[in-house]
């Protein structure tokens, strides 16, 4: 299975780094993770958050291929505890072999990335940095994998 994970940002604070790569580390080779960080739009006075939003939205829509499932991670999405997720997982590994996990920038995602989603995630009702949604995300993914083997990682 491939999960790319299709971010706005770039050179983030370096315990983002850190914490995703911990994370990334521990999937085994047959568990393909590749962070696609694209820029974000500088707001200046002539760009709002809607006109941000769809340059980005756009920006990280090039990046989507073909087949893929489309996951928009959105405070209005439905939350999963961690063994929804797991199962979200392996239907994942069983149907849909290439999965694309967009995460939005300051200003969110705009409704083309929405649109273009198969579902729509929610880590959290609050509103979180998205530096530390790559790291939450990462550990998440890891925790489901680890449901799906059996490792005890996960404790209930």
């Amino acid at each position: 299975m491939r999960i790319s994970i299709i971010a706005v940002g770039q050179r983030l604070p370096a315990w983002v780094n850190d914490g995703f790569k911990i994370y990334h580390q521990r999937f085994p080779k047959h568990i393909k993770v590749e962070l696609i960080e694209v820029p974000a739009i500088q707001r200046t006075s002539g760009v709002t958050a809607d006109k941000a939003m769809a340059q980005e939205s756009e920006r990280m829509l090039k990046h989507v291929q073909p087949g893929q499932r489309v996951i928009a991670l959105d405070e209005h999405g439905k939350q999963w505890t961690s063994r929804e997720l797991s199962t979200q997982m392996e239907e994942w590994q069983q149907l849909y072999p290439q999965v694309a996990i967009l995460i939005g920038g300051a200003d969110g995602l705009g409704p083309e990335c929405k649109a273009r989603a198969d579902r729509t995630w929610s880590l959290s009702r609050l509103t979180l940095p998205h530096g530390m949604v790559r790291v939450m995300l990462a550990e998440q993914l890891y925790r489901g994998w680890t449901l799906i083997q059996g490792h005890p990682y996960h404790r209930d």
